[in-house]
């Protein structure tokens, strides 16, 4: 074999090479962002959860708190607004909402012995506190989906495929400034 022939399939093996590793850097990249995705859907599926438990809790204990219209509106108001959000973000912000109005209702609900001793309504607080460890738990899958996907797509030489094909960064979960403190409950 000539000289010449050994440098083009050198150059050919080079060339084969570099697109096996692009081709399976691709399909890295496009599995591990579905991952992402799937895992925001158990986000969202926790959320769904939630959000029906609501008008349940609401019914259950709205009888006995008719002077807090103002939460069972506040608790409406980011339902509906979470049901309307297009986007990841929105739906992000709109479930912090939620949860804001939601943690004034369980305070409340707390403070009123009258619905500590309902049945139904002790029986929906379990379910919610259920349901919010279920939501934890499903924050902290996606956001180590997330973790995983970012590092792949910022990672040379990946990121140069991830950049060619428009492999663009996924939010990670964060809760809204001041969620770390208790909502203030005033009779």
């Amino acid at each position: 074999m000539t000289t010449h022939k050994k440098i083009i399939l050198s150059i050919l093996a080079v060339v084969v090479l570099v697109l096996l590793y692009g081709l399976t850097t691709y399909n890295g990249l496009v599995t591990m962002k579905e991952g992402t995705t799937a895992q925001w859907q158990q986000v969202e599926t926790q959320y769904q959860r939630r959000l029906d438990l609501i008008p349940n809790l609401v019914a259950a204990t709205q009888g006995i708190m008719k002077q807090e219209t103002a939460v069972f509106t506040a608790l409406a108001d980011a339902r509906a607004r979470y049901s309307g959000a297009t986007t990841q973000n929105d739906k992000v912000a709109a479930a912090n909402q939620v949860e804001s109005a939601f943690g004034r209702l369980l305070a409340i609900v707390e403070n009123y012995p009258t619905l500590k001793s309902s049945d139904a309504v002790q029986s929906l607080m379990v379910e919610n506190a259920g349901t919010e460890n279920r939501i934890a738990v499903e924050r902290q899958r996606y956001n180590t989906e997330v973790q995983a996907y970012e590092v792949a797509i910022k990672r040379f030489p990946r990121s140069v495929i991830a950049s060619m094909f428009g492999f663009d960064d996924v939010t990670y979960f964060k809760s809204d400034t001041g969620a770390d403190k208790a909502p203030q409950v005033k009779f």
